[in-house]
C-alpha cells in the first residue's frame, strides 16, 4: 500500500473544489519518483508546502481546510494525516522553487498534485540532516544527478529560514550533501 497516495485519495474525495497540493518530505518521493524507497511509501503523513499566494487567497481555500480536517477525521483510525503544513518561508528552498515545481501525474478529481524540483526537494531534506534525510538524498541524487559544484551554487542561493537552528542545520548538512554527491561521481555507494 502506498500511503501518501491513500491519503491524498481521501483528502481528493472530501474537497468540492479544485485546487492544489505541494509535497515534500517521503510523500514527494513516494509519489514523484518511480520507484521510490519501500519508506517512502510507508510514510504515515503527507507534508506539503503552502506558497504565499496560495495563503493569500484565504477565501479560495477554505474547501481545503475543511477537507483536510474531514480526511484526518477519517485517516485517524489507521494512524495516518495530512499533516506538517509549511508557509513556503518555514523551509529551505530556492527563491524560484515555485516555478519549478513537477506536477506529479495523479487521477484525483480535485486535487492537483505537484512536487518540487529535485534540487529543491534535496534542500527541504537538509532542514534537519538526519540519516533518513541523508538516505533520501542520496536517493534523489541517484535520480538526478548533480556535481558538488552544482549543488554548492544552491546552497548559495538557498532561502534558509530565519531561525538560528535551521540556519546552523543547513550549514551541518551541506559537507554530508556534497560528500554524497561526490561519492556518486566516483561511482562508490552512497550511504547516509
Amino acid at each position: 500500500m502506498n500511503n501518501p497516495l491513500h491519503i491524498l485519495q481521501t483528502l481528493d474525495r472530501h474537497l468540492t473544489t479544485r485546487t492544489e497540493i505541494t509535497l515534500f518530505g517521503r510523500a514527494a518521493l513516494a509519489l514523484g519518483y518511480a520507484p521510490c524507497p519501500a519508506a517512502s511509501a510507508a510514510t504515515q503523513d503527507v507534508d506539503a508546502i503552502l506558497p504565499l499566494a496560495w495563503l493569500a487567497a484565504e477565501a479560495e481555500n477554505l474547501d481545503f481546510w475543511e477537507a483536510q480536517h474531514r480526511a484526518n477525521t477519517d485517516l485517524e483510525s489507521e494512524g495516518l494525516y495530512v499533516t506538517h503544513l509549511f508557509r513556503e518561508l518555514e523551509v529551505v528552498l530556492t527563491p524560484d522553487w515555485l516555478t519549478r515545481r513537477v506536477r506529479i501525474p495523479l487521477e484525483l478529481r480535485h486535487l492537483a498534485v505537484f512536487r518540487p524540483a529535485t534540487l529543491d526537494l534535496i534542500l527541504t531534506k537538509m532542514g534537519r540532516g538526519d540519516e533518513n534525510d541523508l538516505a533520501d538524498i542520496g536517493f534523489l541524487l541517484t535520480r538526478e544527478p548533480l556535481t558538488a559544484d552544482q549543488l554548492r551554487a544552491v546552497f548559495a542561493r538557498a532561502r534558509v529560514p530565519d531561525i538560528p537552528e535551521n540556519q546552523a542545520l543547513f550549514l551541518a548538512a551541506q559537507p554530508k550533501v556534497l560528500a554524497l554527491a561526490k561519492a556518486r561521481e566516483q561511482g562508490r555507494p552512497q550511504t547516509g
